[in-house]
């Protein structure tokens, strides 16, 4: 059977847009440069993409489609089974997706600008009722929000480890995590409620904290006693690029929520709404 030359020119046209956007960025990268590589006029890319927002749309479907369809299976299995389908299949999901998840990471927010953000919020927040399971508490609503980020962030800062190794070091978190006893998390029964307040209690948060630090490297584990030494009184009145870069990353992958990165980046939600409404 021959291939439909439209269907072929067009999985040329992502494939080159997926090059160009890892190696400059998508902001940084003209339908003309995706062109020049394809010796095709912009006029020939603009028949199968009006814009270029639908290319990064096209990139990113098979991965949402791909996460629809887990949710979708997960939901008709008992709540046990249901939490580890979604848990592992989430990991292989985005092991299967690394390349376009990486260039996401870096421009995320552009997602912001159509179905594809509401389409993501949908799915984290049924994979999260999912995990946390029925008539689910607090403490368990936390996790399973944290289960979640622990699926997938990893991807993006372990980039020279192999799909086998991370997947088995992720879903080994994850179980530490999911499995740990809660009794005493909320701390001693005198402690004070603000002291715990301060205390980091998303993983996921304090890695994009630590990854937001301009001495930052990719592979190296933030040091959560250090950062709480380098604490100051009070807040910043404003966020550094890399520390916007790093908020409307976890408010577009739906899952941190404005109060999360707030606290995560210690400063108020007004400073953080400001700068999510400037994106």
């Amino acid at each position: 059977m021959t291939a439909d030359p439209a269907d072929d020119t067009r999985t040329r046209i992502l494939r080159a847009a997926l090059d160009l956007f890892a190696e400059h960025g998508y902001q940084r990268t003209s339908l003309r440069q995706i062109g020049e590589r394809l010796r095709l006029t912009k006029t020939a890319i603009l028949y199968h993409f009006p814009a270029k927002e639908h290319l990064l749309a096209a990139l990113v479907e098979p991965l949402v489609a791909d996460l629809e369809a887990l949710l979708d299976t997960a939901q008709t299995q008992p709540t046990e089974q249901a939490r580890w389908t979604v848990l592992e299949g989430w990991v292989d999901i985005m092991l299967a997706h690394r390349r376009p998840l990486g260039m996401l990471f870096h421009d995320i927010a552009l997602i912001g600008r159509g179905d594809t953000y509401h389409r993501l919020i949908v799915i984290a927040m049924r994979a999260n009722d999912i995990i946390a399971g029925p008539d689910a508490g607090r403490r368990e609503r936390v996790r399973a929000v944290q289960a979640v980020a622990s699926c997938s962030d990893p991807i993006v800062f372990f980039t020279d480890v192999s799909d086998e190794v991370l997947r088995a070091d992720m879903l080994d978190g994850v179980r530490r995590l999911l499995t740990a006893p809660t009794a005493d998390a909320a701390g001693p029964p005198d402690a004070d409620p603000a002291s715990q307040a301060a205390r980091p209690t998303d993983p996921a948060g304090t890695a994009a904290a630590h990854a937001s630090r301009p001495d930052a490297t990719p592979n190296a584990a933030p040091d959560v006693g250090a950062a709480a030494r380098r604490r100051r009184p009070g807040r910043p009145p404003a966020l550094g690029r890399e520390q916007v870069e790093a908020a409307r990353r976890m408010h577009a992958a739906g899952t941190h929520s404005v109060d999360a990165i707030a606290a995560t980046l210690g400063v108020s939600r007004a400073t953080v709404y400001r700068h999510l409404d400037g994106q």
